[in-house]
């Protein structure tokens, strides 16, 4: 048993005795992270022998190697006499930042490792969406960053075994609102963080996502309303739940994918660093290390008092134990129906990255929740392009008749309105149509696609209709007699055409309401698949193309009514 496990047994006993023994205990564990783990003698075939033999012959290498190209990290981490790693700056209880002051479960997890290494800890932050791309691109050596390990980001990132922690995808929401299961989530938008893997979970059932950086602004983003659920760990809302006002208003509605909780590491040149922190993690197991720190900040402790018993186990307690499959957990199986092309696409991708060195990315096409999404998201787009379309030329003419009317009880209520939605922007406009929408009809996509037709047309119809209504008036002042709409309708043109380009231009800013239109679509793909840049190159390719078939239309109408001017 190490020095930290029985001082902490000691910390019992003194707990009801003594005023300070929150402080004493704080003491005693922040010495054992300083101070390295003490462990029982070393056999040859024990972790912490194959731990020292390892760093032994990492160190051997150190200065001499320091220089050469290709080295493991642990290698290189040795030689900078510091190692980066990679951790969040707003998740309660487990990695928080005031300042330059870092605190918190993974946090001090961190430095014992440092400790262990002989090397200084340089903390990098990094997100859901970041931490492994950070690890692929050399910029941090270790990730612990609340990463669930499942067999989707096995091929992404190498995970160190055994685990550090296991949580569970917990679904919050206002108690009275009545969601008890996914069956209840189909048609509604759920808050989450880009990169969860419990995303895919979530659009596989019909929901649609809402995506932030960083799960520390789930709680506010619930009490203002922005978010009626909102889905995230039940280690990360343990702490909110504490709360009385918080717990009085929001209820855990239910979990799914429990998940382990993996450190992790490059895929390639990190072998020997991957090698030390298995034993590292196995040992900090064994003596009860994480169960010291875990206590210290106030976190569950039910699976690591489970790991402890398994890796004190003699089957596991041996240099060999994080490979043996009896002793290790299992990632969580998040792999996806792939679709019927999914190796063509996966060939192609091989292809053009050998040929051009392009990483080409196509998740889209690989999955059947990814290609049932995008597929969506294109006729959804169509849809409300079309729909943003008629809207736009529908108002402009109402609106401009009403404009350019002798009538002050037409004129003025015309003008009023296209005054007021100059002045709003076009966010506010879609909120309130939204609102609108949802007070008078049953949420679907139909209502969200209504309200934004319906906001995206009352936007560029007012502008449009204003043009209308000066044209009549200019006509009247030129002394023109008869029926003067045609012959204004012919003068607007240029800017009756400019706001129909305009309005299909704007359609991707209906997302902010939840329309499932291809921007929507393809950000929810990027919540759960790589592939963010490709997947958004795509977008600006199916937009610009939308727009210029819609520019080509609009020329052709254009040269019609000034057509009819000139016969006019």
């Amino acid at each position: 048993m190490s020095l930290c496990s029985i001082l902490g047994a000691a910390m019992g006993l003194f707990a009801a005795r003594m005023k300070a023994a929150a402080v004493f205990r704080t003491t005693i564990i922040l010495l054992c992270v300083l101070g390295g783990t003490v462990v029982s003698p070393a056999r040859a075939d024990t972790p912490d022998a194959a731990l020292a033999e390892l760093l032994e012959q990492a160190r051997s290498r150190v200065p001499e190697a320091c220089r050469q190209a290709n080295l493991d990290r642990l290698v290189k981490i040795l030689c900078a006499k510091k190692i980066r790693v990679g951790v969040r700056d707003y998740y309660p209880l487990f990695a928080t930042r005031t300042g330059d002051k870092r605190e918190g479960y993974e946090v001090d997890i961190a430095l014992a490792i440092g400790r262990m290494l002989g090397v200084d800890v340089d903390f990098v932050r990094v997100n859901a969406a970041t931490r492994i791309s950070l690890l692929a691109e050399d910029r941090i050596d270790l990730a612990i960053a609340t990463m669930g390990h499942n067999t989707q980001r096995d091929g992404q990132a190498r995970f160190i075994r055994p685990h550090y922690y296991r949580s569970e995808t917990t679904v919050v929401g206002p108690r009275e609102l009545p969601v008890a299961s996914m069956l209840d989530l189909p048609g509604r938008t759920v808050c989450v963080t880009v990169g969860n893997g419990s995303n895919a979970e979530l659009v596989s059932q019909g929901a649609r996502l809402m995506l932030f950086d960083e799960a520390g602004v789930l709680p506010d983003r619930l009490k203002d309303n922005t978010c009626t659920l909102a889905a995230q760990d039940d280690s990360f809302f343990a702490k909110y739940f504490i709360d009385d006002d918080f717990n009085a208003r929001y209820f855990q509605k239910f979990g799914f994918a429990r998940v382990p909780w993996g450190m992790a590491v490059a895929r390639q040149g990190s072998a020997e660093l991957a090698r030390a922190l298995d034993l590292i993690s196995q040992i900090f197991h064994r003596d009860g290390l994480f169960i010291d720190l875990g206590r210290l900040h106030s976190i569950g402790l039910g699976f690591l008092r489970e790991q402890q018993e398994v890796w004190r186990k003699a089957e596991c307690n041996v240099d060999s134990g994080p490979g043996n499959p009896s002793c290790v957990l299992p990632p969580l199986d998040a792999a996806l129906q792939p679709t019927s092309f999914a190796a063509d696409v996966t060939s192609f991708e091989r292809w053009v990255d050998e040929r051009t060195g392009v990483e080409l990315a196509l998740p889209m096409l690989k999955t059947m929740p990814a290609w049932s999404l995008f597929k969506d998201g294109v006729v959804y787009s169509l849809i409300l392009i079309a729909g943003a379309l008629a809207a736009t030329l529908g108002f402009a003419l109402l609106l401009g008749a009403a404009m350019g009317s002798r009538s002050a009880l037409l004129r003025w209520p015309a003008r009023l309105l296209t005054i007021t939605l100059q002045s709003s922007p076009i966010v506010l406009t879609l909120v309130i149509a939204a609102t609108v929408a949802h007070s008078l009809f049953a949420l679907s996509t139909e209502t969200v696609l209504g309200a934004a037709i319906v906001a995206l047309g009352l936007s560029n119809g007012a502008n449009a209709g204003q043009a209308i209504g000066e044209a009549m008036w200019s006509l009247r002042a030129e002394g023109a007699n008869g029926s003067l709409f045609g012959r204004a309708l012919s003068r607007a043109a240029t800017q009756i055409v400019a706001f129909l380009v305009n309005a299909s231009k704007g359609t991707p800013i209906a997302s902010f309401i939840g329309a499932p239109e291809l921007l929507s679509s393809l950000t929810d793909i990027t919540s759960f698949s790589s592939g963010r840049i490709t997947t958004y190159t795509i977008l600006l390719i199916f937009y610009t193309a939308v727009v210029m078939v819609v520019v080509w239309l609009c020329g052709k109408l254009r040269l019609a009514l000034e057509k009819r001017q000139v016969m006019a």
